[in-house]
């Protein structure tokens, strides 16, 4: 599959460039097709300003999209708005051992505790891929505890059956069950 978010770095330079791309709901379809999550019916927004210092590129921005996930009380859809700030450098990979010193350099760093919050990625030298960091950034923006409203009250047994009927009863207690029906 050719990729989403592609951008040629031959005319970006240490000024910057804002880029502006759709988040297809088809991209999205495609990018979670493992996971559990859905997009929304409408497209998202990667909002980016690209800047070139030498071979590496900064990546800062921003990523609106609308993603469809089980809510964690009732299990109905929950519709979660992600809004979530990009922070990325992307290093030339040019398959050299210096490249991959330098890159493995700032990947220690980042583990160290330097730019704790950029990300690491690499890239051709001519173009510039972010579907992966797109979908990581997306997944990464859904809570851990989606809700479909904040005053969702859970699944609910009918009022009407009792509680043994409806969760069943675990078969060893069945004799349990039926001494205490004899004795009513």
């Amino acid at each position: 599959m050719a990729p989403e978010f592609s951008i040629p770095v031959h005319d970006l330079d240490a000024a910057g460039k804002p880029v502006r791309l759709p988040v297809r709901v088809s991209w999205m379809r495609g990018a979670f097709e493992e996971t559990d999550v859905l997009p929304a019916e409408t497209d998202g927004t990667l909002d980016v300003r690209l800047s070139r210092s030498g071979g590496d590129v900064v990546i800062r921005g921003m990523i609106d999209a609308t993603v469809v996930v089980g809510c964690s009380r009732c299990l109905e859809p929950a519709r979660i708005v992600v809004h979530e700030e990009i922070s990325a450098l992307a290093v030339e990979d040019r398959g050299d051992d210096r490249a991959r010193d330098k890159a493995r350099d700032r990947d220690e760093e980042i583990e160290l505790g330097g730019d704790l919050d950029s990300d690491l990625i690499r890239y051709d030298g001519e173009t510039l891929v972010l579907d992966d960091l797109v979908r990581d950034v997306l997944l990464l923006g859904i809570p851990m505890l989606p809700l479909c409203s904040e005053s969702c009250p859970g699944i609910r047994p009918e009022p009407s059956q009792p509680m043994a009927e409806t969760f069943g009863v675990d078969p060893r207690l069945q004799p349990l069950l039926h001494l205490k029906k004899s004795s009513t």
